[in-house]
């Protein structure tokens, strides 16, 4: 399995019936694909969509059905479309119950910087503000180094796009929850250990007394 599987997998376990989803470009939408069958899970994008399904298969893309990253989507049977006023008020009225979101950094007090790397080409904030914002719970799906260098960080070195606002990371290594107290290391991913976890963490993490296994 590769990184990226393992890790929307896992955040997979992470939604609930009922759910109102938001998930962000790259990484995250394969965590549509990964649901559980019987969950009622409802797929929100912010360019004004509910009802995302799947991401499809070369044969079945559409590019008149894109997601805010410009990439083909599926619909729900049910699923509707409405404009971008509609859209943001249902992430600012908080509506949303998760969003997934890739990110840049993740830093040991929650703070998140995932728009822009000053002088380099990158999508842009998009509608990452008032996700983190406007969601009940943030959950950051990303690899857990880029090159060999931490992106968990004592303290983010590029712009923020919100402060204070992540719960909970889930990378290739492990799954880590943000309190108030530092970052707790909940979960392995097999056959990897919380030594090699801090090796590739600058942030100083907290291991859980109870941590075990990542259930993917």
């Amino acid at each position: 399995m590769n990184p990226k599987e393992l890790i929307a997998r896992r955040v997979a376990k992470e939604l609930k019936d009922g759910d109102v989803v938001n998930l962000g470009i790259g990484l995250p939408t394969m965590v549509a694909n990964y649901v559980d069958h019987g969950l009622d899970i409802t797929f929100q994008s912010e360019n004004g969509m509910l009802g995302l399904g799947p991401v499809p298969d070369a044969e079945n893309e559409d590019w008149d059905l894109t997601n805010a990253g410009g990439k083909p989507v599926t619909m729900t049977t049910g699923g509707v479309f409405f404009d971008s006023a509609t859209s943001f008020g249902i992430i600012r009225g908080g509506h949303v119950d998760i969003t997934v979101l890739g990110s840049l950094q993740v830093d040991e007090e929650g703070n998140i910087a995932n728009w822009i790397i000053p002088g380099k080409m990158v999508p842009g904030m998009g509608g990452a503000m008032d996700l983190l914002v406007g969601a009940k719970k943030v959950i950051v799906a990303m690899q857990h180094t880029s090159k060999d260098t931490p992106k968990i960080l004592k303290r983010c070195t590029l712009p923020f796009t919100a402060v204070k606002e992540v719960d909970m990371i889930v990378t290739e290594l492990g799954v880590m929850e943000v309190t108030d107290k530092g970052i707790v290391l909940k979960e392995l991913a097999p056959g990897v250990t919380a030594e090699e976890v801090q090796k590739n963490t600058e942030a100083t993490l907290i291991i859980s007394e109870n941590i075990k296994e990542m259930e993917i």
